[in-house]
């Protein structure tokens, strides 16, 4: 094993470290953390220890980090290790450290004590990724001057950019769980909206997007939507897309036909509702016909109804396999007993079973208490015997009064 030197010892090379193996390092200090390089492994994950495993190393999300300290990692292959960066605090060095060792993706979680304002412009990163969940303060960035991707997701109303344009913007907005919500409205964001190539994300069965926010981005001439979004229809106003790609749409019933698009070279719709994606593929073969696709062009994994409501109806899609698999055979007790409910006597059993399953379990945190909440409140909505409405806030009592976590 190669030891990193501290501050009075000159470090290793840049590049000389290419193995697997424990390495002391000097992340906020001589010799303050060990990093350890597993086979295969190009991500490093740093921030807080409330973070848990979550963070390969723990540092307070105020303290300053020697970014340079990693100058002396490299793949096998000899590009900079770590490939990937996930980072959860304030410091933003990784910026200055970042105009000369390029970052190849870079998730930032900033979590800030006032508005802050940083400057990327000289930054080197292929990829750059913003999470505004940790804190309630704006984020002000100065885009980089070179050719790379933005994402951003959260709270979008405490971020703006200013400069260069990316070559690709990413925006998942934080949305209701719901998808009978009044549909969500992006916020404005300046300077991004002359964008010409744009993703949007969002769940599938969750709080809709309205698309009347695409009348800001004139420029666009490629959209990929993923997930749940309403006025569809307004996509016809965009004739200058080339590119219109599709997926996990459970309801595409308002979405133009495809020669509303007559400059559309490129066309993917992946895990639609089956109505849509029958009518889809006759419209591709029909534009075929009179002018052939010069990019790729298909329609795929067309869902039924019951697809939708058994891989996203429930709010344990991105649990552990275990706990998730738990989380679903308790759901389905409950629902079934709950079937049989006949007052909200019978009622109240069923969820206060359902929510007691969970008080022995080890990985219900925040998150998961959460998603154990909606849960609750989707059984509240299942069907039963009792001959009126179980109220929101009667189960939400019976879920607190019967949960540890």
């Amino acid at each position: 094993m190669i030891e990193l030197a501290n501050d009075n010892e000159a470090r290793p090379s840049a590049g000389s470290i290419r193995e697997p193996g424990r390495y002391p390092i000097d992340l906020i200090g001589p010799s303050s953390h060990t990093l350890v390089i597993e086979p295969g492994v190009g991500s490093l994950s740093i921030g807080p220890p409330q973070l848990g495993k979550k963070a390969d190393l723990h540092v307070d999300s105020d303290v300053p980090i020697d970014w340079t300290v990693f100058d002396a990692f490299a793949t096998p292959a000899g590009s900079p290790w770590p490939r990937f960066l996930y980072y959860t605090g304030s410091d933003e060095g990784f910026l200055d450290w970042a105009q000369q060792r390029p970052i190849e993706e870079m998730t930032w979680a900033p979590v800030l004590s006032a508005d802050t304002a940083v400057n990327a412009s000289q930054s080197h990163m292929h990829g750059l990724h913003i999470v505004l969940d940790q804190s309630g303060e704006r984020l002000s960035l100065k885009l980089p001057q070179r050719h790379f991707r933005l994402s951003v997701s959260g709270d979008l109303s405490r971020f703006s950019a200013t400069g260069d344009m990316p070559s690709s913007l990413t925006l998942a907005p934080r949305t209701g769980r719901r998808k009978n919500d009044t549909p969500f409205l992006l916020p404005d964001l300046g300077e991004l909206h002359q964008v010409t190539n744009l993703y949007l994300q969002n769940a599938p069965l969750g709080q809709p997007i309205s698309l009347k926010c695409l009348d800001r981005f004139p420029n666009l001439d490629s959209l990929n939507l993923w997930g749940n979004f309403c006025d569809l229809d307004l996509l016809a106003q965009h004739t200058r897309l080339t590119n219109l790609e599709l997926r996990f749409m459970p309801d595409l019933g308002d979405l133009p036909p495809l020669n509303a698009w007559p400059l559309l070279d490129r066309f993917i719709a992946y895990n639609v509702e089956e109505s849509a994606g029958k009518r889809l593929r006759q419209q591709m073969k029909a534009r075929a016909a009179t002018r052939p696709w010069a990019g790729y062009a298909s329609v795929s994994q067309l869902r039924k109804p019951e697809w939708w409501a058994t891989e996203y109806g429930r709010p344990f899609s991105s649990w552990p396999k275990r706990l998730a698999k738990q989380a679903n055979e308790a759901y389905n007790v409950a629902e079934a007993a709950l079937a049989h409910a006949r007052s909200f006597a019978d009622a109240e059993a069923a969820i206060t079973a359902f929510t007691v399953r969970f008080n022995s379990l080890k990985g219900i945190e925040t998150t998961e208490r959460e998603d154990l909440g909606e849960a609750v409140w989707q059984l509240s909505q299942s069907d039963h015997l009792i001959g009126e409405p179980i109220p929101e806030e009667l189960a939400q009592r019976w879920f607190d009064a019967a949960r540890d976590y």
